[in-house]
């Protein structure tokens, strides 16, 4: 089992920058890849960005330029972020942090991001 807690989420002007974080902890050494999903109100669950256990990065095009994803490892833990920079009102959603491990897929509980004017 994997277990997923976000943070760093809040409220940012447009054109600001927010720095998300996401810890995975308990068997990570079967994590085949993590990434970032959001959900705006109304709208369905999107991919923001992902990065497999080889550094491989894949973003919507929607963020791409804008937006980094980035891993740490240690033994206890992996803590993935999502560097958010120039964001836009569009980017306001609650972000999941998500993990796939040994064909599962684990979610975090969220954190919302709200994009001001």
């Amino acid at each position: 089992q994997v277990h997923l807690v976000e943070s760093g989420g809040g409220l940012v002007q447009a054109g600001g920058s927010l720095r998300l974080s996401c810890v995975a902890s308990g068997r990570i050494f079967t994590i085949n890849a993590m990434g970032w999903y959001r959900q705006a109100p109304g709208k369905q669950r999107e991919l923001v960005a992902t990065i497999t256990s080889g550094s491989s990065t894949n973003y919507a095009d929607s963020v791409k330029g804008r937006f980094t994803i980035s891993i740490s490892r240690d033994n206890a833990k992996n803590t993935v972020y999502l560097q958010m920079n120039s964001v836009k009102l569009e980017d306001t959603a609650v972000y999941y942090c998500n993990a796939l491990a040994s064909g599962l897929e684990y979610w975090g509980q969220g954190t919302q991001v709200t994009v001001s004017s």
